[in-house]
Order: C-alpha cells, then structure tokens, then sequence
C-alpha cells in the first residue's frame, strides 16, 4: 500500500527495474516496427533503444516540489521506444528558418528527459485524476499528429521541417524558436498555431538538422515518383489516341508503362507504412499528391 511523504518531505527515490527488461524493449520495439516512438527514425542503427516514460517517473524538469509520476513509472500505458536524442537533453543544431539555397541553423537544447510541460493543474500523488491534465506533449498512443503538426511541402516547396499547425490563413513558422517550453507555448498561442504542436516540436526536438536532412531525402524522393507517374501517364494517354490503338507494338507498350506506374505508386505507398520511417510525413505528402491530382 502506497503512503503520502508529509509536507516538506520528499519521497525516497524508488528503483525502476522492470521497465528495462529485454522483454519489454522487445515488445515495445514490435510495437512501433523499430522506430521512436517521437520522431519516426529507426534507432538500432545508431544506438540501443532507450525506454521512455510520457510522464517523467522521478522528477519534473522545472518543477522542484514534485516527486515525478512515480506511481506510472512501470505502468505499461506510460512507456514508449524513443531514440536517445528525443529522449535526452542536449545541444542540437536546429533549423530556424528554411529557404531554397540555405539552411540557417542555432545551437538549441532539445529532448524531452524529465520535461512534462502541462496547462493548468498536475497530478501530483497516486489518487489523482490524470484525466484532469492538460499536457502540452503529444502522445504518440492517443494523439492524432495530424490535428497539431503540418509539414513543408506544398506546391512543390519547403522541406522537411515540422512546422505546428495553423488556423486557417496564417503562417505557420514562429519567428524565432525557443527552448523554454512556456516561452514556445505563449509565442505558439500569441500566433494562432497549435501550441501542443509547437511545444512537442521543441521538445522531442523534431526539427534536429539532421532529421530535417532525412526527411527532405524522402521528399526528394517522393517527388521524383511523382515525376515519373505524371510522365508515364502522359505517354500513356499519347499512345493511346484513337489513330494508335489498333496497333498490336503500341497496346503493348501501353499495357507495360501501366503496370509500370502502379508498380511506382505502390513504392510510393510503401514508403507511409507504418513500418517505414517518417511514415507520417509520406502520408501527408501521399495525401498532398491525390489532392493535386484531383
């Protein structure tokens, strides 16, 4: 039976074991096909995955007179696969703004550690109603991504920054990134743009240099297939003509440059499974695609 320490006191550090069991990283890993849970990448190949706790287990970044989530601190729900840069804090080079020629980037501490930024009121002893928080991270496991984050890839622009989500006609950028946490919410609600989204950007560090290097490969990428897509089509419906169609060669030809854009598309697909890295930001550019089709 858990007891409450009396005013003043702080509770004795408890020693988190379970968590850390090769079990639980296998399971955690098979539950997100080896990513971070935060930012999409494939961690193995870099490093050992850490084991993340939503709500920080021993202490709050900021927060001297709370004891952390202890009560969570091996509750399955609260655990996450997360690479070390998401997950520790430390300098990275992150871009401020994005341009065509240049990436102009600062030294900022990113990753999240023992930051739990809330509004409003915290659960601060076992009894308490986590229902009641207001977080300012987003949860991989309960959060739609989509409602608080946009990417950078309209009209045959941007890059692969993150960028928080906007209501309708305003920018998206805020004018200069911070690394206080409240600092990002109040600059994120003074511009119109999701402040969960603008805070977990920051925080897990999403916009990392060379994250933001990755995912614009993948948009390269992805825009070549699109390239080769619209040109098949093209010539498809050249050697289609009615002057051509009884043509046994070009009924071939026609058949063969079909089955070979599906085959593009479906590399296309592929590359938003879950199982791919940055899936999300294939699913938004798949969905940036139809929309320019139709």
């Amino acid at each position: 039976m858990s007891t409450v320490p009396s005013v003043g006191k702080k509770r004795e550090a408890f020693s988190f074991q379970v968590y850390k069991k090769d079990e639980v990283k296998r399971r955690l890993e098979e539950l997100f096909h080896g990513k971070c849970a935060y930012c999409e990448s494939y961690y193995a190949g870099q490093a050992p995955v850490d084991v993340e706790h939503y709500r920080p287990k021993g202490s709050i970044d900021g927060v001297d007179d709370h004891d952390g989530y202890w009560w969570l601190g091996m509750e399955w729900t609260n655990l996450l696969p997360s690479c070390i840069d998401c997950n520790r804090r430390r300098k990275q080079k992150t871009p401020s703004k994005v341009g065509d020629v240049a990436v102009l980037h600062k030294e900022m501490l990113t990753g999240k550690k023992d930051c739990f930024p809330v509004a409003g009121g915290r659960a601060t002893i076992e009894a308490s109603s986590l229902s009641t928080e207001q977080p300012l991270l987003l949860d991989p496991t309960r959060d739609n991504p989509d409602e608080h984050l946009h990417y950078w890839i309209e009209d045959g622009q941007g890059t692969g920054l993150i960028l928080p989500k906007a209501s309708a006609g305003q920018g998206w950028e805020l004018a200069d990134p911070e690394e206080d946490p409240d600092l990002v919410a109040a600059q994120a609600a003074a511009l119109g743009l999701s402040v969960r989204g603008a805070v977990s950007i920051q925080v897990y560090g999403l916009n990392r240099l060379r994250m933001v290097q990755e995912r614009t490969q993948l948009l390269h990428r992805l825009r070549f297939f699109e390239y080769l897509i619209i040109q098949i089509g093209s010539v498809v419906q050249d050697l289609s003509k009615a002057h051509l169609e009884g043509i046994g060669e070009v009924r071939d030809a026609v058949t063969s440059l079909t089955s070979l854009q599906s085959r593009i598309l479906d590399e296309m697909t592929a590359l938003a499974s879950p199982t791919a890295p940055f899936s999300a930001f294939a699913v938004a550019y798949l969905r940036e695609f139809k929309r320019r089709l139709l």
